[in-house]
C-alpha cells in the first residue's frame, strides 16, 4: 500500500497523480478502520483528505506554518507526518492528541481546539515572521462553521488590511458558506483558477506600471471588473477586506488544488482559497448524515453509527427544559451550533420559535440571552463548559451586572475524556464563583438536574449555572431537597466533602475506608456559588480533618474557598487535603483513566484520607 510508504511530507511530493489518487483512497480507509476503532471526528477528516495531501504536495510544514482552525480536521495532517504507527492510540490515554499539538510534532504549528481563532493566529505568526526577516509561508485553515464565529472576522478585518503575505483556505463544507450560482459563477472559477490567468494577470499589471496613464487606465479596468465580479460572487466581501480571492476550487481534485495553492503562495499578499469540500466523502453512511458523523464512538464500519437509546445528562436536560417550555411561554432555549450535543435537538424541532441557534459565537449567544432576559424572556444557554469560557465578559457585562435571570446550563463539567486539554470543563467553577448574583448548582444524578433546572427557571432570580458532566449517572439516584448541602453518612474521625459527579469515588471511597475502620462524615455539595461553610465547618469541628475533591484546577477550586472562608469566619483549624487536578492541563483518556492518573478516584482519595490521618 502507498500509505504505508509515507513516512513523512516528503514522500508525498514525490507521488504522481495516479498514486496520489491511490494514497487519498487508502487514507479514507485507514480514516474509517482506525476511527472506527478509537472513536473521533470522522467526517470532517474524510472531507478534507485531497486538501491535505495538496497543502503537504504545495508546503512543508515543518518550515511553513499550518493553522487549523478547531483542529478536528487534523487526522490526515498527523498520517502523513510520521505518525501513521501510533494512529491506533489517537485520543487514547499517553496516545496522540485528536488535535494539534505542537509538543507531538515540528509539523503542528499551533494547539488548535476551539472554533474562530486561526486566522488571528496565523496573521500573529505571520507578522513575527516578517520582522524576524523570515520567509516561510503561513497558512490558516478554517471553515466547518467555525466561520459563524466573530472572532475569524476581527481576524480577516486585519489581516486583510496588514498587507502581510498570508493565506486563509476557507474549507467550504456547506457549514459555513453560501454557495455561489450559476453556470457563469462556475466558469468564472475555473478561469481564475489557472496558471494562464494569473501570469496574464501580473504581466499586464508589470505593462500598465510602465506606460503613461496606465496607472489610471489599471484602476479604472480593475474597477469595472470588481463591478462585474460582484454579481457572481458573494465572496467579493474577502477582496473589499484586502483580500486576492481564488476560487471556489474543487476540494477533491488535487491537481487544482496544487496549482491553486502555489499560486497563491505566490502572490505574496492576503489570499483568500475558497475551496469546496463534501464532508463525509468515501463513506457512504457519512455521506448521507455528516452530522452523525462528525465526531463518533467507536462502531462497526459495516453497520455504520447506529442510534443511542442510552439516557445521559444531556439528554435528561432536553427533556426537561422542553417540558418547562410547554409549562411556561417564557421560556426559551439558545445554543451556539451545538443542538443535537447539548440535548435541544427535540426542542429546536417542537418549539422552533423559541429556538435559537447563533452558531459558533458564544459571547454573542450570552449577551442574546440577556437582551432576551431583558425583554421578558427566560433564556436558557445550553454550552459545555469549556466553550462557555468564551462569553466570560458578557456573563458580568450583560447579565450578572443587572442581575438579569439567564440560565447557564452547562454542560460537560468536568473531566469530558478522549478530547483533551482543550475541551475538559475544568474553569468553570473558578471563573463563574467570582461573579456577583450568579448561582452555581451542581447536580450529581439525573432527578437532581430536573430538580434544579426547575428550580433555576421557575423559582429563581437573576443568573443561575447548572453544571453537569458528560455521560450518565452513577449509583447516585437521588433527587434534590432544595439545600445547599447534603449530608450522605455521618462520622466522626474525616469529613470528606465532593460534588456531581465525583460524589461516586467518594461515596466508594467512603465504604473502603469504613472497613478499615475509619468513620467517615461525607457531605455533598448542591450549591456551588453562594457558598455555605456553615454546615462544613461544623463538621471539620467535630472530626478536625478535611478532604475536599473535585475535578478542577486548585486555584479557584471550591475547596480553596471553603478552606478560606471557614479561616476567615471562624478561625478554623484542621488538617486539611485538597484533592484536585493541581495546575496542569490534563491530556486525553477515558475518565476514569485520567481521574486515576490525578489521584481523585476512589483509590486516590483513600490514599489521601490515610495521609490525612497519619498526620494527625
Amino acid at each position: 500500500m502507498i500509505v504505508e510508504t509515507i513516512t513523512s511530507p516528503e514522500d508525498v511530493k514525490k507521488l504522481d497523480r495516479r498514486e496520489l489518487d491511490t494514497l487519498c483512497q487508502e487514507l479514507r480507509e485507514l480514516l474509517i478502520e482506525k476511527v472506527s476503532q478509537t472513536g473521533g471526528h470522522l467526517a470532517s477528516n474524510l472531507g478534507a483528505v485531497e486538501l491535505t495531501v495538496a497543502i503537504h504536495r504545495v508546503f512543508d510544514t515543518a518550515e511553513d506554518r499550518l493553522v487549523f482552525d478547531v483542529g478536528h480536521q487534523c487526522y490526515v495532517h498527523k498520517l502523513l507526518t510520521g505518525r501513521r504507527d501510533r494512529f491506533d492510540t489517537l485520543r487514547q490515554f499517553g496516545g496522540i492528541a485528536g488535535f494539534p499539538k505542537p509538543e507531538e510534532s515540528i509539523h503542528d504549528a499551533f494547539i488548535a481546539g476551539h472554533a474562530s481563532n486561526s486566522i488571528s493566529v496565523a496573521l500573529g505568526l505571520a507578522r513575527a515572521r516578517t520582522r524576524l526577516g523570515q520567509s516561510h509561508s503561513v497558512l490558516a485553515l478554517i471553515g466547518d462553521g467555525a466561520l459563524t464565529g466573530g472572532l475569524s472576522y476581527e481576524g480577516l478585518n486585519d489581516a486583510g488590511a496588514s498587507g502581510e503575505p498570508l493565506i486563509v483556505i476557507l474549507n467550504d463544507n456547506g457549514m459555513s458558506i453560501d454557495p455561489n450560482v450559476g453556470s457563469l459563477s462556475s466558469y468564472l472559477a475555473r478561469i481564475r483558477t489557472r496558471a494562464s490567468y494569473y501570469t496574464f494577470k501580473k504581466w499586464y499589471h508589470a505593462v500598465m506600471k510602465k506606460l503613461p496613464g496606465g496607472q489610471r487606465l489599471y484602476r479604472f479596468n480593475h474597477a469595472i471588473k470588481t463591478a462585474v465580479k460582484k454579481c457572481f460572487y458573494p465572496c467579493t466581501m474577502f477582496e473589499d477586506m484586502g483580500f486576492t480571492y481564488l476560487g471556489p476550487v474543487d476540494g477533491h481534485n488535487i491537481g487544482r488544488l496544487s496549482n491553486t495553492l502555489s499560486w497563491a503562495r505566490d502572490l505574496h499578499c492576503p489570499v483568500i482559497v475558497h475551496v469546496r469540500t463534501q464532508k463525509g466523502r468515501g463513506y457512504a453512511p457519512a455521506e448521507r448524515d455528516p452530522d452523525r458523523y462528525h465526531g463518533v464512538a467507536p462502531f462497526d464500519p459495516s453497520i455504520g453509527v447506529e442510534s443511542s437509546k442510552k439516557l445521559d445528562f444531556s439528554a435528561v436536560f432536553g427533556e426537561t427544559l422542553l417540558s418547562l417550555a410547554h409549562e411556561e411561554r417564557r421560556v426559551c432555549a439558545v445554543c451556539a451550533a451545538m443542538a443535537e450535543g447539548t440535548g435541544l435537538a427535540d426542542f429546536a424541532r417542537q418549539l422552533p420559535d423559541r429556538f435559537f441557534d447563533v452558531g459558533i459565537a458564544e459571547g454573542h449567544a450570552v449577551a442574546l440571552a440577556g437582551g432576551l432576559a431583558k425583554g421578558g424572556m427566560i433564556p436558557v444557554f445550553a454550552v459545555y463548559s469549556t466553550f462557555l469560557q468564551r462569553g466570560f465578559d458578557m456573563i458580568c457585562h450583560d447579565v450578572a451586572l443587572q442581575n438579569l435571570h439567564v440560565v447557564f446550563a452547562v454542560d460537560r463539567a468536568g473531566l469530558v475524556g478522549a478530547d483533551g486539554a482543550t475541551h475538559h470543563g475544568v474553569q468553570d467553577i473558578a471563573f463563574l464563583s467570582t461573579i456577583p448574583n450568579l448561582t452555581i448548582l451542581a447536580p450529581a444524578s439525573f432527578q437532581e438536574l430536573r430538580d434544579m433546572l426547575r428550580q433555576a427557571v421557575l423559582y429563581t432570580d437573576g443568573p443561575v449555572a447548572v453544571r453537569y458532566p458528560r455521560g450518565g449517572q452513577g449509583r447516585y439516584r437521588e433527587g434534590w431537597n432544595a439545600r445547599d448541602i447534603t449530608l450522605l453518612q455521618r462520622g466522626q474521625d474525616v469529613t470528606l466533602l465532593s460534588y456531581g459527579p465525583l460524589v461516586e469515588e467518594a461515596m466508594t471511597a467512603a465504604e473502603m475506608l469504613t472497613g478499615e475502620g475509619v468513620s467517615v462524615e461525607l457531605i455533598k455539595l448542591n450549591t456551588l456559588a453562594p457558598l455555605m461553610s456553615e454546615q462544613v465547618y461544623y463538621s471539620v469541628q467535630k472530626t478536625g480533618r478535611l478532604v475536599v475533591v473535585e475535578d478542577c484546577f486548585t486555584a479557584g477550586s471550591i475547596g480553596q474557598q471553603m478552606v478560606a472562608d471557614m479561616e476567615e469566619h471562624w478561625a478554623m483549624s484542621a488538617q486539611v487535603r485538597l484533592l484536585n487536578l493541581g495546575d496542569q492541563f490534563i491530556a486525553q483518556g477515558s475518565v476514569p483513566e485520567l481521574r486515576h492518573s490525578v489521584g481523585i478516584d476512589a483509590r486516590g482519595i483513600v490514599k489521601a484520607v490515610r495521609e490525612v490521618m497519619r498526620r494527625g
